[in-house]
């Protein structure tokens, strides 16, 4: 494997990384680890928003490549996944072409399929509204509304609209469903399946990232990863507010 593809094998690991809700010391450390396998030295220099590696001097050839990241989630098993190929090239290395099919096969392939992810989602808001002391008909509701919203993102996602105006929407939605369920059954409380039914959508990942960056020394990364998890609080908080102001006036 020649410098230039090296390098290529480890921008391929570090976009998924942090496609993946990784930290950004994870990824540029996974990028060095790649490097050294095989005898390269390179730098990086890694925000939420994109990748910048090069190498360079000596007997190497100079190398820079810049990836711009514009999507991310959180997917914990491809993070695992990627380290466990970074470790496993100190053991044995691979040639370009098993190197990059792997990273390929890791990109594609998902732990849990769609209905998986979707019983989780609603199984969250149901254990987070009888968290916040709701019975089991909050609990019920919010199990519901959790579920279509997740169903309804998924949906949205692939239109490609802004993320922040895609969360605004699903504010909007938790907050007429739950005004149309106590509606339905008036001794229950709409707050609490609010509560319960926002939990998928709360940035917890991004605000943990964030202070982890801070610690690391990642100023500018953990700011970045803060200032999105104020924007997408903001967002659903938006909406659902918005809803409110608007149904409470007839419930």
């Amino acid at each position: 494997m020649n410098t230039s593809e090296l390098m290529e094998v480890a921008l391929k690991a570090g976009e998924i990384l942090l496609c993946s809700g990784a930290e950004i010391y994870r990824v540029e450390d996974t990028i060095s680890r790649i490097c050294k396998n095989y005898g390269v030295d390179c730098e990086s220099f890694v925000l939420p928003t994109g990748i910048f590696i090069s190498t360079g001097g000596g007997k190497c050839e100079s190398v820079s490549l810049i990836k711009r990241i514009r999507e991310r989630s959180v997917d914990l098993h491809r993070i695992e996944r990627i380290n466990e190929f970074s470790r496993g090239l100190q053991k044995k290395t691979m040639s370009y072409e098993e190197a990059m099919k792997t990273l390929e096969d890791i990109q594609n392939t998902r732990q849990y399929n769609f209905i998986t992810r979707l019983v989780a989602a609603g199984i969250t808001a149901f254990v987070f509204t009888m968290l916040f002391k709701g019975n089991v008909k909050e609990a019920s509701a919010a199990l519901l509304i959790s579920t279509l919203i997740y169903l309804i993102n998924e949906k949205i996602s692939g239109i490609g609209l802004f993320r922040i105006f895609e969360l605004f929407v699903s504010g909007v939605i938790i907050g007429a469903l739950s005004l149309l369920t106590v509606r339905i059954i008036p001794d229950l409380s709409i707050y609490k399946i609010i509560i319960g039914s926002v939990m998928i959508l709360v940035p917890g990942v991004t605000i943990t990232n964030g202070m982890r960056d801070a610690l690391h020394g990642d100023i500018n990364s953990s700011m970045l990863r803060l200032g999105e998890a104020v924007f997408v609080a903001a967002a659903v908080g938006g909406g659902v507010g918005f809803m409110l102001s608007i149904g409470l006036l007839w419930v």
